[in-house]
């Protein structure tokens, strides 16, 4: 089944096409509203009237007006000079996710270009053609303008891209598909990169990304709370509503649902207040929650509008230039969404010096090892998850406050925003690994818990990483089951057995 593009995009949609090739069609509406606008434009150009990038130049040439018979090699020329990028290519669901994001933005029907420039966009995505595209280039103004351009070249048959499993000039590609090069006309190549859609693509799959790491990282932190014997009286819910962060209401249902049952959390001996890093949980990933929300609430609104320039308005014979273009949106939501992320890192691992260090884990062995002294045990582990921490710490600097002016000084303000967007995704990679080593000293623990029983949740949990890793009797190469495990969690499989077991998690 297709997705009918209107112009209104969700984080899940952009997944579905990305990630799992679902193909795309344009809605009848989207096709008229691109028709009229089009329109619109060639009636302007028979007028000779001056409009920014289709008769004139762009940036600080933009007061150049060109002849018509420069309109039409111009188009292909903005793409020449801008596809200036550098570096390995984008994955192909990210590039996959630029491209469904400008279709997206040109069904509204502001943006002037040829119904013939969609349609062609949309077959790269429907044949299974992805353009190579270098991941750094883009100061995220004027649009992605480098990211994008190696995308528009492969329109016009020109560059490089993925078919098949394979890496080929673009023409190729496309004859593969049973694809011809089209050739730009007025507007059509300004048209195709004048939006911060990479930022946007790569933002909708970090935003679908995070979301379930931040329940992975309730279904650990409760698996470590198990086997510490935690006081849980931190997670009643009357202590959460009495505050009013939904996000935390939510972190500590979760938590109590995945805990229910458990024998490990019955034991006497609990102490009357834990340390932060075990009754803090809700009150920190509930705050990654409530900054998810705001990120993908952004994310969602750019995913659905018209980010362009010049923007036509064809029922009012109008049109206006502007700065829709703008990343700085996109950018602080994704550097909301690394810092935040960042944070509940550093609070797994604080959990895991809990469950290493035998002054603080209730009665566990140290390092989480029958031998001590001979063996090291997990010990290694932390520091893993120490540098890791580390790193995204560094990873949260801000890009979104680095402008650095380019085009002679008319644009002298960018948004840095693809910087931000690289950096998340390394945060969220690395993320996923910090999970993992909470997971693997987690599982050790409640080895050391046997007879009691956890939870069905945490069982759930339990049972899917020994799957994959074994029980440490002594001392082996951990660095195997760190990056089996980092991939499980990643992967959703420990997820999916929890909500399997005790319904879906919010």
């Amino acid at each position: 089944m297709s997705l009918v593009l209107d112009g209104h995009l969700t984080i899940e949609q952009v997944v579905k096409v990305a990630r799992e090739n679902e193909p795309v069609e344009l809605h009848p509406q989207a096709i008229a509203r691109i028709n009229k606008c089009r329109s619109l434009l060639e009636d302007k150009i028979k007028k000779n009237e001056i409009m920014y990038g289709v008769n004139t130049g762009i940036g600080e040439l933009a007061n150049v007006v060109l002849t018509p018979e420069q309109v039409e090699k111009f188009q292909k020329y903005i793409i020449y000079s801008h596809a200036a990028g550098y570096g390995q290519p984008m994955p192909i669901e990210v590039v996959r996710a630029a491209m469904l994001s400008r279709i997206s933005c040109h069904c509204h029907g502001h943006s002037g270009l040829r119904l013939e420039v969609v349609n062609q966009l949309k077959e790269l995505l429907n044949r299974g053609v992805t353009p190579v595209v270098c991941e750094k280039g883009s100061v995220g103004a004027c649009g992605d303008l480098s990211p994008m351009s190696q995308i528009a070249l492969v329109l016009m048959g020109e560059g490089e891209a993925f078919y098949q499993g394979e890496r080929l000039p673009a023409a190729e590609a496309l004859k593969g598909a049973g694809l011809k090069p089209i050739v730009f006309q007025a507007r059509d190549g300004l048209a195709m990169i004048n939006g911060s859609n990479v930022i946007t693509g790569m933002g909708a799959l970090e935003i679908y990304d995070a979301y379930r790491w931040i329940k992975n990282s309730e279904i650990v932190a409760a698996m470590t709370l198990e086997a510490l014997n935690a006081n849980m009286k931190a997670y009643d819910e009357r202590v959460h509503k009495v505050r009013g962060y939904p996000g935390a209401i939510i972190s500590a249902e979760n938590i109590r649902r995945i805990t229910e049952g458990s024998e490990l959390l019955k034991q006497p001996g609990k102490k009357v207040q834990d340390a932060y890093a075990l009754r803090s949980t809700p009150q920190v990933i509930g705050a990654v929650r409530d900054a998810w929300q705001w990120a993908k609430y952004m994310i969602e609104i750019e995913l659905s509008g018209a980010a362009d320039n010049p923007i036509f308005f064809p029922d009012e014979d109008l049109v206006l230039t502007g700065a829709n273009f703008q990343g700085v949106p996109q950018a602080f939501a994704l550097e909301l969404l690394g810092t935040a992320v960042t944070t509940a890192c550093v609070l797994s691992e604080r959990r895991v010096n809990r469950l290493m260090n035998p002054n603080l884990s209730a009665g566990l062995p140290a390092f989480l090892t029958k031998g001590a002294g001979m063996f090291s045990g997990l010990m290694l582990t932390q520091y893993t998850a120490g540098a890791l921490v580390c790193e995204n710490r560094v990873l949260s600097t801000p890009a979104a406050t680095g402008s650095i002016p380019a085009a002679a000084d008319q644009e002298d303000f960018v948004s840095m925003g693809m910087t931000t967007a690289l950096k998340t995704r390394q945060i969220l990679d690395n993320a996923q690994a910090v999970l993992a080593i909470e997971f693997l000293a987690a599982a050790q623990a409640l080895d050391f818990r046997k007879p009691l029983k956890p939870s069905p949740g945490v069982q759930a949990a339990y049972e899917v990483i020994r799957r994959h890793v074994a029980f440490l009797n002594e001392d082996r190469p951990l660095y195997p089951d760190i990056n089996r495990l980092k991939e499980v969690v990643q992967g959703g499989e420990i997820l999916e057995a929890v909500e399997k077991t005790i319904g879906r998690l919010k």
